[in-house]
This record gives structure tokens, sequence and C-alpha cells, in this order.
């Protein structure tokens, strides 16, 4: 009897507890014994790989819930890092005929530039590219805009100053438009 209970405890099966104790009744009639024993080795091993599947099926889950956190906390990272009160720097691109502008450049080296020019000031920056007028008719009004956040307006001053000799060198570098700044304060 105790055997039975060891048995009974040990073997769970995902079909319930009936099929458990039918499975133990014919372990202990002697012409069924050996015959038995091979499906609760067969139950216990299904046993095991479902639970195996679901431990896989949880990590999957978990996985994919920091992918989705993650990316929502990139997509609102801009949010998070404006405050009101911060000081924002715009410079407009306007486009009109005969006007270039190479985007890669002023991705990939004239910004990032910037931000190594500006060091810790510098709290954000990005970058918006033009690609329709109000109506598809409408030309770009803008190539491209960037934007340049700080905490004070002393902060841009004092890091745009000593390095604006280089910045404004840059530009032809990446075109031929005199660009339009503007300098606001964040309210929202």
């Amino acid at each position: 009897m105790g055997e039975n209970q060891y048995y009974r405890n040990s073997i769970k099966t995902p079909f319930g507890p009936d099929l458990s104790i039918l499975i133990l009744r014919f372990s202990y009639s002697p012409s069924h014994s050996k015959h038995c024993s091979q499906y609760r080795k067969k139950i216990l091993s299904f046993n095991k790989s479902l639970n195996s599947n679901k431990m896989k099926t949880k990590i999957i889950a978990l996985i994919l819930g920091a992918v989705v956190l993650t990316a929502f906390q990139q997509n609102t990272s801009a949010d998070a890092k404006t405050k009101k009160g911060m000081i924002k720097v715009t410079i407009l691109y306007p486009n009109s005929d005969g006007k270039t502008f190479d985007m890669d450049y002023y991705s990939n080296k004239h910004m990032p530039m910037l931000k190594t020019l500006m060091g810790d000031s510098l709290k954000l920056l990005e970058i918006d590219k033009g690609i329709s007028g109000r109506t598809p008719d409408e030309p770009i009004p803008y190539l491209a805009i960037g934007y340049l956040y700080f905490d004070k307006l002393s902060a841009y001053q004092n890091s745009f100053g000593p390095n604006a000799e280089k910045i404004v060198g840059d530009i032809p570098n990446y075109t031929n438009i005199q660009p339009i700044v503007q300098i606001s304060e964040v309210l929202q």
C-alpha cells in the first residue's frame, strides 16, 4: 500500500488523476507489471517534456515582453528627455530651386560632430527629413530640420560660441542652403 501511494504521488500526468490511478492499478497486476512500467516511464518522460515546453513558452513570453517594453521606451525617449523650460534650438533648411542637402553627411557626420563639440550641455538632438508639403502637389517646405535641446540658454551659448567657426564651417560639406535658426523654450 505504501508503494502504491509512492507511485500515485510520483506519477502526475497532464490527463488528470484518474489516468494515473488506472495506470497504478494495472502496474500491480502481475501480468501487466512489466507492460505498465514502460507506460509509467513514457508518462514521466512526457510530463518532463511538457514542463520543459511550458518553461520554453514562459521564457519566450518574457523575452517578447522585454522587447516590446524596450521598443516602447525607445519611441518615448525624446518625450522622457525633454521637459518644460528646456531650450530648443531649431535649425531649418528651407527648400527652393537649386538647393541641395546631403542627409547622410548631416546625420552621420555633422550632427555627431555637434554632439562631441557640445558635450554634456547638449541633452538631446533630433533630425527631421522633409518628405512632403501640405498636399502631394506642394513642394517640401524644408529639406531638413535639426533640433538641439539644452537645459539653459547659457548652456547653448557656452557650448556653441567656442565651436561656432568649426560648426558653421562644416555646413558647405552637406548643403548649399543658409539655415534659419530659432531658439525657443519648451512649454510642453
